[in-house]
């Protein structure tokens, strides 16, 4: 293994071509993201919203957990394939809507919140996240969500959240007041949780659709763009979670469930992109977009397996928003460039610390491993 492969974590084989496609599309991300990490970084204003004050915010409302991601701390690995069908060529020039098969995909199933040793509760935000290989050293990461809306518009407002929903030890629940000030000061998140609450919550991870949330930009081959959002929707059909799965003791039934799933079979979603319109909010996550919007079916993912966060699986994976392939672009929204910063700010920290056993551990419910 070259030098190259080495800087660029580049897969032996890979011609030099694809290394030198790839530094370059590393150095075009950290060019584009450099005035965005100049503003987050606190360089240009000393009372500016920083990743290292978002990542210390995570860590006061839940406590120190060396090693483990400051969100989303508790999760699974998960591998599989794409499928594309070719619809979304004519959308997009990214190599990964072209006519064909991804047969690296690596991802990451996870809770929302920093607690890596909570009981598996429905209600606790799933999420799922992704990593395509494409050709020529491109790569594309995605993180999403199985809600129909974000909660937040802003980074600020995000920060402020944190600690507005911080439960109190002696209830396990937020105050009621201090929610209800953030909510009068953030009326679009009031709206935001509403649409969160309403939503129907399903049975486990197998049935749940998970969205982008954020809006992107799709540039095809012609240079016309379309502003899009996207989710893998499953072919199972959703389920609501029952009184029996509520009354069990196992303290990672969504995770165990699905890694004994996946030992059965293959499980598949269908990545469903939305197609905005000109009045169509980009840079405010918590609209939702009309529900008429033209929608096309791009082709499926198929996950094979699952195994425990280790050093040769996905924990040492960043799945930041803004790795994208050339095709696919951010949008105006606010949060994309906060997420980016964040992540890799939380990335860094944890890198240094000492790595404990995943909070999952790969066994069934009966206790067999997995």
């Amino acid at each position: 293994m070259t030098l190259l492969h080495h800087l660029t974590g580049a897969p032996p084989g890979m011609t030099t071509r694809a290394l030198m496609l790839r530094l370059a599309g590393i150095g075009a991300v950290l060019a584009g993201t450099a005035g965005t990490f100049t503003y987050a970084g606190g360089w240009l204003s000393p009372d500016a919203l920083t990743p290292a004050r978002v990542v210390d915010r995570f860590e006061q409302v839940n406590g120190p957990h060396p090693g483990f991601r400051r969100n989303h701390a508790k999760g699974l690995c998960v591998a599989g394939t794409f499928a594309s069908n070719g619809a979304g060529a004519r959308l997009s020039k990214a190599s990964v809507f072209s006519a064909g098969r991804v047969t690296w995909v690596e991802g990451r199933v996870a809770l929302a919140g920093g607690q890596p040793y909570a009981a598996d509760a429905a209600a606790t935000v799933r999420s799922l996240a992704l990593r395509f290989r494409l050709p020529e050293g491109e790569e594309w990461r995605t993180g999403m969500n199985n809600i129909p809306v974000f909660p937040v518009r802003t980074p600020e407002a995000f920060y402020e959240q944190l600690l507005a929903a911080k439960p109190n030890p002696a209830t396990g629940k937020p105050d009621f007041e201090r929610l209800k000030a953030f909510f009068a000061v953030h009326p679009e998140s009031a709206k935001a949780a509403a649409l969160i609450k309403a939503r129907t919550i399903t049975s486990g991870f197998a049935d749940s659709t998970f969205r982008s949330l954020n809006a992107f930009r799709f540039v095809a081959s012609d240079g016309r763009t379309t502003s899009v959002r996207w989710a893998f929707v499953p072919e199972r059909r959703p389920e609501p979670e029952s009184a029996a799965q509520e009354a069990q003791a196992d303290k990672n039934v969504l995770f165990d469930t699905l890694a004994v799933e996946l030992r059965r079979e293959p499980l598949h979603w269908h990545l469903i992109v939305t197609l905005g319109q000109a009045s169509d909010a980009t840079d405010d996550a918590t609209l939702p977009w009309p529900a008429d919007r033209e929608t096309v079916d791009v082709g499926t993912l198929t996950l094979t397996g699952a195994a425990p966060e280790e050093a040769d699986t996905c924990r040492d994976i960043n799945f930041d928003p803004l790795v994208l392939p050339d095709g696919i672009a951010p949008s105006d929204d606010p949060l994309l460039s906060a997420r980016s910063a964040a992540y890799a700010r939380s990335f860094t920290r944890r890198a240094g610390e000492e790595k404990v056993p995943s909070a999952v551990a790969g066994t069934s419910p009966d206790g067999a491993s997995l």
